[in-house]
């Protein structure tokens, strides 16, 4: 979501009276005795920063050579299908604010998407409602469309929009007809793209490709998952950086862990 920047002018500058000598020196004496123990508490926590800084990966193994196979120079389907779910929903954001709404994005489903509330130029409450779902191999069902239902009634909103880079069934097209949502899968998504100023199509293109859009991001702890290998079938999996802490997994993403 864009903020806006204040400019608030400079405060002006006030005259500071002497200090005492003396008091200074007390003071000064002070600080040189407490420095030692100032660096000793914030140690630990310094030395935790360089470790996560230092394992906190910057893409997956393999992630290079796959995006090689990709042509990231131009939107096609094939792009589309491999952004990982918290990449799409940033592209869609950026995407609504191309087309001149303010968006707002709420963190509160329980699958760890987010809600992008669209509002018109000027307007006070939300137009649109919008949710996203990452490719999958199978057509995206009814049950999201509910839940996207359900979420335009708790907001208060009367339109929503569902984009996916994959499909819907028909069950699915049907009870949105009939709910005053707008689908969108990703040929429809491809098309949107590409009918851009060819500037904006530039740009979000770049924006979406920037980095590791691949590996999938973890719901809960917003951290690049890495991959891991079920024990018991040999599988490959996505797996969060925090486990055991955290134990959410993907497994079905078109890119799968080297």
């Amino acid at each position: 979501m864009r903020r806006a920047r204040s400019n608030k002018p400079l405060a002006s500058r006030m005259q500071r009276p002497e200090r005492n000598l003396a008091v200074e020196m007390v003071r000064g004496a002070f600080a040189a005795i407490w420095l030692p123990f100032t660096w000793a508490a914030g140690a630990p926590a310094a030395a935790m920063a360089l470790v996560r800084r230092a394992t906190q990966p910057a893409g997956e193994p393999g992630q290079s050579a796959r995006i090689e196979r990709l042509d990231t120079g131009k939107w096609t389907r094939d792009l589309l299908k491999h952004l990982e779910w918290r990449r799409l929903e940033e592209l869609c954001t950026a995407y609504f604010e191309e087309l001149g709404f303010k968006t707002g994005i709420t963190h509160d489903r329980a699958d760890g998407g987010v809600d992008i509330s669209l509002y018109a130029a000027g307007a006070d409450s939300a137009a649109m409602l919008v949710h996203c779902k990452a490719w999958d191999a199978y057509p995206i069902g009814i049950k999201p469309v509910r839940e996207l239902r359900v979420a335009m009634t708790s907001a208060n909103v009367a339109e929503g929009v569902m984009v996916t880079t994959g499909r819907f069934t028909p069950e699915a097209a049907g009870f949105a007809a009939k709910e005053n949502i707008q689908l969108i899968d990703g040929a429809a998504f491809l098309e949107k793209l590409v009918a851009l100023l060819p500037e904006k199509a530039l740009a979000l293109l770049k924006f979406a490709t920037k980095g590791d859009f691949l590996t999938p991001t973890c719901p809960r702890c917003s951290l690049k998952m890495t991959g891991r290998k079920s024990t018991r079938e040999g599988r490959m999996f996505w797996g969060c950086q925090n486990y055991p802490r955290c134990k959410h997994t993907f497994s079905n993403t078109t890119i799968s862990p080297a």
